[in-house]
This record gives C-alpha cells, structure tokens and sequence, in this order.
C-alpha cells in the first residue's frame, strides 16, 4: 500500500505524510464530523478559546453512533495502511477523535505525546491524521524521532496547560518547546490537501499551529494499535477513560470493545 521507504522512514522518525490516500472518503468523513459537532458526545471539548477568539471543538470515542466514522474505520484503507506502516500481522481499533478549528481561532494545540494520556502503549502503534479541508496555516508539527525517546512527556491539559494527571509522575520529562531548541529538533511540518494523512506514533512529540486567518481546518485522527500494544496503569483516569474495562497490566487489549479490523492474510 506505501512504499518501503515510508515504512522506513515512520520507524526511523515517527511520522510520515501520505497524499491522496483518503481522498474518496472526503465526504464521509466530512459527514462524520459534521453529524460528531451537531451531537457531540460525553467527551466533546471547546478548549476555552478566548470570547471572538474563534472555536477549537474536539471530541472522540463516537464511531459506535456516527455511521459515517464506522464506515470510514470498517471500509476505508485505514487499517490496512495502520497495519503496513506499523509492520504488525493485525491492526486493531483504539479510538476516533475529531478536531475542528474554526477559521479566526489562534489557540495552537500544545506540544504533546498522545501515549501519557492512553492506558496502552507499545511499538507498533499510529494515529491517521485525515483533514477533509486544505490546512495551510493551522498544520500539524512534530518532532523527528522523539517516540524513540526513553522516558515520555508530562502530558498537559489542552486548555490551561496544567498537569494532566495533577501531579508529576516519576518517569515524565518536561514538554519541550521546540520553538527555542531548533538546535537539537528536528520538526516534519505538511501543507495538506483534503484526503492526505499524516501518519505518526503515539509517542512523537507533536502540537498544531492555531488557525488565526486561514479557511476551518477540520480533522478525523483515527488511532491503531499493533500486535505488541499493551495495557498499561497510568497514574490516574486517563484520555478516554473507557470506565469499567477490567484490563490490567500487559494484557492486549479486549478485542469486544477494541476490534481487530485487520489481519494479515494467512499463506496460501
């Protein structure tokens, strides 16, 4: 589905871009999102933007209730993308997540690792980032190689930046700010066009310029997991929470509220 020298180069820096790969999903994701903002789930968050400051609306864990988000998991070429660049024999569904910042919205989505806030973690895993709209100033940014890392970042809330978890956990580093160290980062940045994907690991340090003057900048991020990811205890209730799982340490997570919606084709 990709070529070998972007399988090579996600597992040697984290995240890669691929064009066109979505590009006849547009409208059904776009459909998504639409019906996810008209009947936002449980989860759903505006990010306390400031009063005429614009709108950053998120919200994840809906594809059970929004057909067009299940059809796109189910049907689309995502899992067996999430399979090949992971280089896992499965690709199994973690969560949905929509993002939309409205034109006119300057808040930048801090820098973060997606894997502090999950209750898994694990080498062969990746998020599919997929505009349905042309993003040219509100891109996303992330930093070459740092899911290679050896310990995470401290992640932090999105709309005051404080601790996620209320307290520093033991083995978190502070958020970098690759702004003032160009020296020792290295950043991949896109322009898109609807259709793309970023594809990138759950442990890549990235964040998102805010959109201040450009057209909305809708999102679907659909998030995989590979043969190897584990349950893992995280120092309080983590993003999604998905209360009531029953799972503990390394345990692959229950495939019942998880599928696995791809598997390697057996040898003939």
């Amino acid at each position: 589905m990709i070529p070998t020298s972007l399988i090579e180069a996600y597992d040697r820096d984290g995240a890669v871009v691929v064009r066109g790969v979505f590009s006849d999903w547009v409208e059904t994701i776009a459909a998504g999102i639409h019906r996810n903002m008209d009947t936002p789930g449980e989860y759903a968050s505006e990010n306390a933007v400031a009063e005429g400051e614009g709108r950053f609306f998120d919200d994840y864990c809906n594809w059970r209730r929004i057909p067009e988000l299940e059809s796109v998991i189910r049907m689309s070429p995502a899992a067996e993308l999430a399979a090949t660049v992971m280089q896992s024999p499965i690709a199994q569904f973690f969560h949905d997540h929509v993002l939309v910042k409205e034109s006119g919205t300057p808040k930048a989505t801090p820098w973060h690792q997606d894997a502090p806030y999950y209750f898994v973690d694990g080498r062969q895993t990746v998020s599919i980032w997929i505009p349905v709209d042309p993003v040219r100033e509100a891109s996303l940014r992330l930093v070459a190689g740092s899911h290679r890392w050896d310990r995470l970042v401290n992640p932090v809330r999105w709309a005051d930046d404080s601790d996620f978890y209320g307290t520093d956990g033991p083995d978190w580093i502070p958020v970098p700010d690759p702004d003032t160290e160009p020296d020792d980062l290295r950043l991949l940045e896109w322009t898109l066009e609807p259709g793309d994907a970023v594809l990138f690991h759950f442990r890549s340090l990235h964040g998102a310029r805010g959109n201040p003057g450009g057209s909305r900048r809708r999102v679907l991020s659909l998030r995989w997991l590979g043969a190897d990811a584990r349950y893992v205890t995280r120092p309080g209730r983590t993003s999604p929470p998905f209360p009531g799982h029953e799972m503990i340490d390394g345990q692959r997570l229950r495939e019942d509220w998880f599928p696995v919606i791809w598997r390697k084709p057996a040898d003939p």
